[in-house]
């Protein structure tokens, strides 16, 4: 595997190649009322319109910044044609440059030459990357692809399904479209064997300090979990206005990988449940938050944020140009604990009372949604920090990533659910320091989150387990845009019999509330968890229906949240 090809991965960003595109001269308009929007291409291959860069919320800039997103402001003066792109500003951490060889060497069996002074050196100095000339603090923007014939249909009949796509990449990277997640697979899948097609819509959202700074201090003037009212702005805006592309409003699938869906099971738990959501079903895919419930560490975050910006409170933040925040956003996160991005979700506040997993428990959750959920079979090691080693360093590592937990806690952490190898038990099977501690991070971010979703749900869920090797977090992406052939941004063992049942088990999921594969004969039945914990199998040999693995004690502790 190349070492580009990983990082893309780890980022959950997948580089395809599209269908051509072209101009067409007589390109439709959409009134949305506070604009009109042109569309900015038609795909002859694919026969679909994109409507790029559509603003759904009015710019999060000056006073507007750190807070909820307001209502575009009415601009009909211009028709608006998407020309100009929007991405929002990144800031990707320093250990990611060492993550990619490490991993790398770790699955080839080779030696990895990396040291801790490398990564300490490696934070000394941040590396500020060269300014993306679509990188703005105003970025509220969405794209909408719709096929020429249901566009065409709007007016006609009721509309086709909709799905909404949350891109991922650690709440601080990440974009909505381009290259990186492209459409084609998904909406050609979708017209197939006699199918009607779906309109595809792809959000922006606030990352890093922009869309997640929270606590006691920022909140007295700022909106903690900006980043998912950004994303509500966005689901609303399309129940709103889908109609007018062609879509249901009442037919909206939600879908999101890594940060993507852990964004999107906070839309699910979103107000406690009190709130009804603007969607009918949700796709899940690896879903990874790791909510930060301590007040003080919130502070901490919110003031060496001050820090860097050189600013004494929000007031002055406000104040400040553009550049000045992104370079204190890219110096902050630069400096990210190995594994870890500095910005997450945060608990108690409206959005988020209490964490998703406890919420869900309670069943403090939006009811009457489908359910499609997925992971994938070593959805940790990129995050593994290599120089973690002994049972010392695996506590104080522990400490660090759970501040308001006890030792007690830490304690068993580290001798009972995670003992030191060789003494692992039962599913776990690592047999070296850093098996172990992808192991317990895979159990904590992503792998027990789906357990909870099952559960929450009363196993009314679609679950699936991805394990095509090396099973790596975001490698199932490419399968789920896939496009009809691999590509560079695929490792060596793609294996195009599960892109094809995984794309078909998503669109047919979208369009009937039920995943099932065409194409792809002598599949067993896709199942409903249901009370004995299926799961669909997905690997490189064959596509069989098995046991859930989630369905286990430490996911069972995990949820219980004892560190929070």
């Amino acid at each position: 595997m190349k070492s580009s090809v990983f990082l893309r991965s780890l980022l959950g960003v997948v580089l395809l190649s599209a269908t051509a595109s072209s101009a067409a001269p007589n390109l439709p308009e959409v009134d949305l009322g506070y604009e009109i929007h042109k569309a900015l291409s038609y795909n002859k291959t694919g026969g679909y319109f994109t409507f790029a860069n559509i603003r759904y919320a009015a710019p999060p800039t000056g006073q507007n910044r750190f807070r909820a997103p307001r209502p575009p402001a009415w601009n009909r003066g211009k028709v608006q044609d998407g020309s100009q792109d929007r991405i929002c500003p990144q800031a990707p951490p320093a250990w990611l440059q060492m993550a990619t060889p490490f991993v790398k060497a770790y699955l080839t069996g080779d030696k990895y030459n990396g040291t801790q002074q490398d990564l300490d050196q490696l934070n000394h100095t941040v590396q500020y990357p060269p300014r993306d000339p679509s990188e703005t603090e105003d970025c509220l923007f969405l794209d909408v692809v719709v096929p020429k014939k249901i566009f065409q249909q709007a007016r006609s009949y009721s509309g086709a399904p909709v799905l909404v796509w949350i891109y991922g990449g650690g709440y601080t990277i990440g974009r909505k479209g381009g290259e990186n997640y492209p459409p084609s697979g998904l909406i050609g899948r979708s017209s197939s064997y006699g199918q009607p097609g779906i309109v595809y819509v792809a959000i922006n959202y606030r990352l890093g300090a922009f869309g997640w700074l929270a606590g006691p201090e920022f909140a007295r003037g700022g909106t903690p979990n900006a980043g998912l009212y950004d994303q509500r702005a966005a689901l609303n805006w399309v129940k709103a206005n889908i109609a007018k592309f062609g879509g249901d409003p009442n037919r909206v699938t939600v879908m999101g990988e890594s940060a993507g869906a852990g964004s999107t099971t906070h839309q699910l738990t979103a107000f406690g449940g009190r709130k009804p959501v603007p969607f009918q079903q949700a796709i899940i895919q690896s879903p990874a938050w790791q909510v930060i419930t301590s007040k003080h560490a919130m502070d901490r975050t919110f003031k060496d944020f001050l820090r860097y910006a050189g600013a004494s409170n929000l007031d002055e933040l406000r104040t400040l140009p553009e550049s000045t925040l992104i370079r204190a956003n890219v110096a902050q996160i630069w400096h990210a604990t190995y594994g870890s991005a500095v910005y997450s979700p945060t608990a108690g506040d409206e959005f988020v009372p209490e964490i998703p997993g406890k919420l869900l428990a309670e069943g403090r959750i939006a009811r009457n949604v489908r359910i499609m959920v997925g992971h994938n079979s070593n959805e940790a090691l990129q995050f593994t920090d290599p120089f973690i080693k002994g049972n010392k360093a695996f506590s104080d590592y522990w400490r660090l990533l759970l501040p308001a937990a006890t030792d007690r806690v830490i304690s068993y952490l580290t001798n009972e659910l995670y003992p030191p190898p060789p003494q692992a038990k039962g599913s776990l099977n690592y047999n070296d320091s850093v098996g172990r501690l992808s192991a317990a991070l895979a159990d904590f971010g992503f792998v027990c989150n789906t357990d909870y979703i099952n559960k929450g749900y009363g196993g009314n869920t679609y679950p699936y387990y991805f394990s095509v090797p090396p099973g790596l977090h975001g490698q199932d992406v490419p399968y789920t845009f896939f496009t009809g052939r691999p590509t560079d941004a695929s490792t060596a063992s793609f294996n195009t019999t599960v892109a094809n049942a995984l794309q078909e088990y998503v669109t047919t999921f979208v369009q009937n509330g039920r995943p099932t594969s065409l194409s792809v004969r002598g599949l067993p039945p896709f199942l409903t968890s249901g009370r004995n914990a299926r799961i669909q199998q997905l690997n490189v040999m064959s596509i069989t229906a098995g046991r859930d693995n989630t369905a286990n004690a430490r996911c069972k502790w995990w949820q219980q949240a004892p560190y929070a």
